[in-house]
């Protein structure tokens, strides 16, 4: 192991201290670039964890920004973009060019290492975030100031951090990334943690480290628990996933491999992978990462792998076959589920209002035909998502209206089989035209047994986000246009669908994440919770 250096370094005039290491190895060596926070940050509180890293074979290096430490400057002057434009030209002068990164930042610099990720690209290997920030895209060139300028504005506006340009670079990455998660955190509020999280389940090799005593100051807390900070070095450098490609190589057909994995866009609770094995054939990998849904897979992926055996003999619900499952993660890095692959694509463009049309009339169609299942035994009856002791809603007279209807016994209703979660982000199709279809229907977990009107009242509230508050007002009319089973009238349907909608707020950007992937940029939080308070209105004129 090489020593660590001492440099300094000239950058716009300010000179930035940092220190370096690790240079024996080859081109091919990755060097770790690791972040302090704001404040009264600084490398030297790094300096164990570069010996830590050098130990495991790495190149490492650290500097102070400026204001910070040992560099010229004053921190009142430095902004994101800078904290930024100062890492690109520390890691330009000191890293082998093109050689791999890995990128490792507290607090602050979880934003800075979402824009050197989005900078370099492929070159960076793995991702460690420690109680990391996001910011609004608005405070990215704006100078830090004393406290009481439009920086300290910018970010103290309550969720300013959704629109924030780092969570896309973090949903997009697909390298290895471990998530340091202190028990206590008055610095950087839940739902951020939480945002970050989500972003990086989305196609990250994901590991949440958690560690129950600590508080925001991790940078200290790691300097004094050095098996702590071993075993998050450790976490960083791990290969990806190598138990779960174990176990999907041995429920290949003899002689097969995969030749290729690629992310699936669209999902939102587990990752979706397409395997494409050596002779062409496709197959589906469904891995839940989130901690929520990891503590429930057994349940979940067992469902939905007896569920899909069930569907292979009905006709008209195109569904994939299973073709393995490790619903406990007794095998795999977390629990999965390896099925065929369907055919098509999710769709919920709206560029050619008729083509949107024949898709909202083939989804409904779809409906009916699934609720026309009779299974030998009955799946687990439905669960509510929300309850008027749950419902948290903007203030006023509608949302206090709308949840009171939902504060009631739930209606008598003749129960069938329901998909549970089915929208336009569950559906695939194919073609164009009169030969538009659908080609499948994915995510059975939630597979239950309840009213249809509580199917019809989940895609009802994903169109009216998707589509605007008619398409999910409409819904109905198409359900019951293609022979669905009979709804609730008045209130007793009212109920259904606001305990449905209810469950959207008051966050409906939550989910939209997906759809901006698919290239749904235009629905904004401001879009999608206008959205869904005239779609409730319109509910309660029409069914109170």
């Amino acid at each position: 192991m090489s020593e660590l250096s001492p440099f300094t370094y000239g950058y716009a005039g300010e000179r930035l201290s940092g220190v370096y290491g690790g240079d024996d190895g080859g081109p091919d060596r990755a060097t770790v670039v690791l972040l302090h926070g704001a404040g009264n940050g600084g490398k030297e509180r790094l300096l164990p964890w570069l010996s830590e890293f050098l130990a495991h074979g790495c190149r490492g290096l650290a500097f102070d920004f400026s204001g910070h430490g040992e560099s010229t400057g004053t921190l009142p002057e430095l902004s994101l973009r800078r904290r930024f434009e100062q890492a690109v030209s520390v890691v330009d002068a000191f890293v082998p060019a093109d050689g791999p990164l890995v990128l490792v930042g507290f607090s602050m610099s979880g934003q800075t290492v979402a824009d050197l990720a989005a900078h370099y690209g492929d070159r960076v290997t793995a991702l460690g975030l420690c109680a990391p920030a996001v910011y609004a895209a608005e405070a990215w060139d704006v100078p830090f100031g004393t406290g009481d300028g439009r920086f300290s504005t910018l970010i103290r506006t309550p969720g300013s951090w959704r629109t924030s340009p780092a969570l896309d670079v973090l949903r997009a990455y697909e390298g290895r990334a471990v998530l340091a998660v202190p028990g206590t955190d008055a610095v950087i509020p839940p739902e951020v943690t939480e945002a970050v999280q989500d972003a990086l389940c989305t196609r990250a090799q994901y590991t949440r480290f958690e560690l129950p005593s600590a508080d925001h100051q991790l940078g200290m807390w790691f300097r004094d628990h050095p098996e702590d900070r071993r075993a998050f070095v450790s976490a960083v450098l791990a290969p990806g996933w190598t138990a779960t490609r174990s176990w999907v190589a041995k429920q290949l057909p003899e002689g097969r491999t995969v030749r290729d994995s690629r992310p699936l866009s669209g999902g939102w609770s587990a990752q979706m992978r397409r395997l494409t094995l050596d002779d062409g054939t496709g197959l589906v990998l469904r891995t839940f990462v989130k901690p929520f849904f990891r503590r429930h897979a057994p349940g979940l992926l067992t469902r939905e792998a007896s569920v899909l055996t069930l569907l292979a003999g009905q006709e008209g619900i195109p569904a994939a076959r299973p073709v393995a499952v490790d619903a406990s993660a007794e095998l795999c890095d977390h629990p999965s589920l390896l099925m065929s692959l369907l055919p098509g694509r999710v769709r919920v463009d709206e560029d050619d209002t008729a083509e949107l049309e024949r898709r909202l009339d083939l989804l409904a169609a779809q409906l009916v035909r699934i609720h026309g299942v009779v299974p030998d035994e009955r799946p687990r009856p439905y669960q509510a998502w929300t309850s008027p002791e749950r419902a948290v809603t903007p203030a006023g007279p509608l949302w206090e209206r709308a949840v009171d209807v939902i504060r009631r016994e739930p209606p008598p209703y003749e129960g069938c089989f329901l998909h549970r979660d089915f929208h336009p982000g569950n559906v695939l199709f194919e073609g164009s035209g009169d030969g538009l279809r659908v080609s499948g229907v994915v995510d059975w977990v939630e597979t239950s047994w309840g009213p249809a009107d509580l199917d019809v009242a989940h895609c009802s509230t994903t169109l009216a986000l998707l589509h605007g508050p008619g398409y999910g007002l409409g819904f109905r009319a198409r359900y019951e246009a293609h022979g669905g089973r009979r709804l609730a009238d008045g209130p007793d349907h009212l109920y259904w669908r606001l305990l449905d909608a209810l469950g959207y707020s008051p966050d409906a950007a939550k989910l939209a994440g997906p759809w901006r992937e698919l290239g749904r940029t235009d629905l904004t939080a401001e879009i999608l919770g206008g959205r869904l308070e005239a779609y409730v209105a319109g509910l309660l004129e029409r069914y109170a």
